[in-house]
Formats: C-alpha cells, sequence, structure tokens
C-alpha cells in the first residue's frame, strides 16, 4: 500500500522520487516490484481487460427499441377523430388552434422607443403584462390536458364505463375538483372508492346467503345456480307479451316461434323477426373511406357493416372487451354490456363474434 501511495503522489515512472519516499528501497527495486504485481500480472490484466469490455459494451450504440402505438390517436387532419381531439398533433404535441388563438394580435402593433412618454411605456409595459398572464393561462390549461390525459376523449370515456354506475356517478361528480387533487390522486380516490363499492357487494351477497341459511360456498354455488335458472324462467313467463304483439300476423309469428326454438337450442337465430308495422331493416353500413376500415380482417369488416358500426368504435370497443377478459381471466355478457354501453343487441352481436372468433372467453 505505501509504494501505490508513493505512485500516487510522485506519479508512474518518476521512481526516484518513489524510492526517496520508500526510504527502505531503491527506484529498480521499487520499479521492479511495481511492473511485476501491478503491471505484468495475468490475474491484474484479465480483470482490466473485463473492466474494458465491460465500459465498451455500456457505451456501445444500440438500436432503440420502437413499439408502434396508437394512443395519443394519428387521425388523419379532416376526420372525426382529429375534430374530437381538438385538432391535437401528436407529432408536434401541440393543437392546431390554441386557446385565446388571437393573443398576440394586441401586440403586433407595439414597439418601444426611446421618445416615448412614461405613460405611454408603462402602458406598452402592461399590455405586455396581460400578454404574459393569457400565455400562462394557455400553458395551464395543457397543463391539465397532459397530466389527466385528455387527449384521446375516447379512451378516457372507456376507462370511466369500466366502473359500475355507483362509482361512475362519483367519478362524474368528482371530475370538477381532479385538477385540484392532481392527476395521481384522483385516481387513487375513485379506485379507492370502486374498490370500497365492490366490498360493499360482496358483503351484501355474504349477507344474502346467511339470510338463505347457506353456510359454505358449495351450497352458495347451488344457490347461485338455482337463482339463475329462476330468473331465466321468469323471463321466458314474459314472453307470452310478444306473442300477443304477433298474433294476428301468422306469418311473423312463426318466424317468431322458429326463432325462440334457436335460441333455446343454442344456435343463433337464422331468421329476422318481420314486423308487422311493415318497417324493414337498415341496409349494410358502407366502411368506405371510414377511418380504421384498413385495421380490420374481412370478418370483422362484415361484422362492421352488418351491426352498422364505425371501424374506430369497434376497435375501441374490441380493446376493452380484451383487456378486461385478460384483466378477470374470463368474461360475461353482463359484463361487457357494463362496459361498452351500446344498444344490447349490437353489444351481443360483438360478444358472440369476439368469442366466436377466439378473442375473448366466457367467464
Amino acid at each position: 500500500m505505501a509504494l501505490l501511495e508513493a505512485v500516487m503522489d510522485c506519479g508512474f515512472g518518476n521512481w526516484q522520487d518513489v524510492a526517496n519516499q520508500m526510504c527502505t528501497k531503491t527506484k529498480e527495486e521499487c520499479e521492479k516490484h511495481y511492473m511485476k504485481h501491478f503491471i505484468n500480472n495475468p490475474l491484474f490484466a484479465s480483470t482490466l481487460l473485463n473492466l474494458k469490455q465491460a465500459e465498451e459494451a455500456k457505451t456501445a450504440d444500440t438500436a432503440i427499441p420502437f413499439h408502434s402505438t396508437d394512443d395519443p390517436p394519428r387521425p388523419t387532419f379532416d376526420s372525426l377523430l382529429s375534430r374530437d381531439m381538438a385538432g391535437y398533433m401528436p407529432a408536434r404535441a401541440d393543437f392546431i388552434e390554441e386557446f385565446d388563438n388571437y393573443a398576440e394580435w394586441d401586440l403586433r402593433d407595439i414597439d418601444f422607443v426611446e421618445d416615448d412618454s412614461d405613460i405611454l411605456h408603462a402602458l406598452k409595459m402592461a399590455v405586455v403584462d396581460i400578454y404574459h398572464s393569457r400565455l400562462k393561462e394557455r400553458q395551464r390549461r395543457k397543463k391539465i390536458i397532459r397530466d389527466h390525459g385528455l387527449i384521446n376523449l375516447r379512451k378516457f370515456q372507456l376507462m370511466e364505463r369500466r366502473y359500475p354506475k355507483e362509482v361512475q356517478d362519483l367519478y362524474e361528480t368528482m371530475r370538477r375538483f381532479a385538477r385540484i387533487v392532481g392527476p395521481v390522486e384522483h385516481d387513487k380516490f375513485i379506485e379507492s372508492h370502486a374498490l370500497e363499492f365492490e366490498l360493499r357487494r360482496e358483503i351484501k351477497r355474504l349477507q344474502e346467503y346467511r339470510t338463505a341459511g347457506i353456510t359454505n360456498f358449495c351450497s352458495a354455488r347451488t344457490y347461485d345456480h338455482l337463482k339463475k335458472t329462476r330468473e331465466e324462467e321468469r323471463l321466458k313467463r314474459t314472453m307470452l307479451s310478444e306473442v300477443l304483439q304477433y298474433i294476428q300476423d301468422s306469418s311473423a309469428c312463426q318466424q317468431w316461434l322458429r326463432r325462440q326454438a334457436d335460441i333455446d337450442s343454442g344456435l343463433s337465430p337464422s331468421v329476422p323477426m318481420a314486423s308487422n308495422s311493415g318497417r324493414r331493416s337498415a341496409p349494410p353500413l358502407n366502411l368506405t373511406g371510414l377511418p380504421g376500415t384498413e385495421k380490420l380482417n374481412e370478418k370483422e369488416k362484415e361484422l362492421c357493416q352488418m351491426v352498422r358500426l364505425v371501424p374506430g368504435a369497434y376497435l375501441e370497443y374490441k380493446s376493452a372487451l380484451l383487456n378486461e377478459c385478460n384483466k378477470q381471466g374470463g368474461l360475461r355478457l353482463a359484463q361487457a354490456r357494463a362496459l361498452i354501453k351500446i344498444d344490447v343487441n349490437k353489444t351481443r352481436k360483438i360478444y358472440d363474434f369476439l368469442i366466436r372468433e377466439g378473442y375473448i372467453t366466457k367467464a
């Protein structure tokens, strides 16, 4: 250690000063010992080589991994989605039209000259201060939009719909306070209340079991199955009102009966319902030129045409159902209807299609 300290103090190669500092060794002995143990030592040399290779690997140029993303979306300039996003340009992270877009117009004729009077100079400075305050308000609004993820409005709405209705009402009420507490705290608050709602619902379910005299989960499963069967039987009893609608039209009544037979046998109804009002079903939707059509396969295009659903909305509903299915390990039709609140018949067709194509699984 004394030799290393002497080399550090005197410098490598200055062996005479190193020997003087060591006092007990000559400069030849100091040089020989240092070269033998610290320069020509194989173990020390391999350690230096490994350190050098590790440093080179750390600083080596590597390809930056790139993953395509649709968040925020990149719609065409004249599309409906672009208008929904208020003209946001993802590549520039800015808007086509700013908030208070003509604030700069008040400054265009202002020019500071040396012979201005004090009052005129103060007036011009006041105009500049007002302009700065308007810029601050513009940046404040941008920060709120960025922090809370309000660019992709449809994604924001889908995230809200994944909560039960009671939590959605709270979400709508507390939205105005989000900019005060911040986005993370606001999300934690909503998630905590969603968890509280789930716990209360679970407690209510367990209390229902105890009221029915059930003390184990095996009996609870039997109880749920029988309850579901009774509910289905109750719904079937209301089909009499549907029969009465077609009782005057024998052809429509026969179609209705065949349709119910297909449903009871587990098949998709192949005969469209006729109506005695004389209404015809709407023609298939023309997908030509609609944004997102190129992302669909042929079967998905056919589905969107039949249910008259624009491709962009279908892709968002599909993504929401896939995420919920992956999270829950399966998905029921009731959960799908609670997640995408559109016409229940359209939801059923989308749900059946995704099940049939293997995108999601039943819970």
